[in-house]
């Protein structure tokens, strides 16, 4: 049994997409969370044995509990290679994947969040780089082929197309047309549609 721990509208969504893609049987368990505007309440305190922190997403699969969304999109690809959302090990762009995987958790988040915060970020100040900078990596690699490591789509994809998707329009991604295709791709994939509609209830 696969359960993802969800809020709707909230950085699990990009994983009712992933599982979307990957076509297997799972089930989501509502998590209520306390919303900036007020809604919402605390989680169950019980929840804090799948979650530390009371957050998501988390997984749990076959009793293997797994959170934070790098970690996830990671065992989710691995796990149900049939999908093609992962790359092996065997394959050389295997260290692409896992890179990008990593590089969305420990430079491009910290980065918005940061930014979005009113924090000023530089190279020299903090573990991650400028907003810009890292803007334009992503723009120079989406240059070179329609996804992230290339012409195949996988779970990194999901995690950073999901977050363009999401600040599209906003002072935090400027308007590209490299970004901007990118985003009307991930979103025309039919798994996309379904997570949405799914998402909404």
């Amino acid at each position: 049994m696969l359960t993802l721990h969800h809020a709707p509208k909230t950085r699990s969504s990009r994983f009712i997409w992933l599982l979307e893609e990957i076509g297997e049987p799972y089930e989501v368990k509502l998590v209520n969370l306390k919303r900036r505007d007020g809604t919402g309440g605390p989680p169950d305190p019980a929840y804090r044995r799948i979650h530390p922190h009371l957050k998501v997403p988390a997984i749990v699969h076959d009793g293997v509990t797994v959170f934070e969304s790098a970690a996830i999109a990671l065992y989710l690809s691995d796990a149900f290679p049939k999908a093609g959302v992962g790359v092996p090990i065997s394959n050389p762009k295997r260290g692409p994947y896992v890179t990008w995987l990593a590089y969305y958790a420990g430079v491009m988040e910290p980065a918005f969040v940061g930014k979005a915060l009113g924090f000023t970020t530089t190279n020299s100040t903090t573990g991650w780089a400028p907003t810009e900078e890292i803007l334009a990596y992503v723009i120079e690699t989406l240059s070179r082929g329609p996804y992230l490591v290339g012409e195949q789509f996988t779970a990194a994809d999901v995690i950073f197309g999901s977050t363009f998707a999401l600040f599209q329009g906003s002072p935090l991604l400027p308007a590209n047309p490299t970004i901007d295709a990118y985003v009307a791709r991930v979103k025309a994939r039919p798994a996309y549609a379904r997570a949405e509609a799914k998402d909404a209830g």
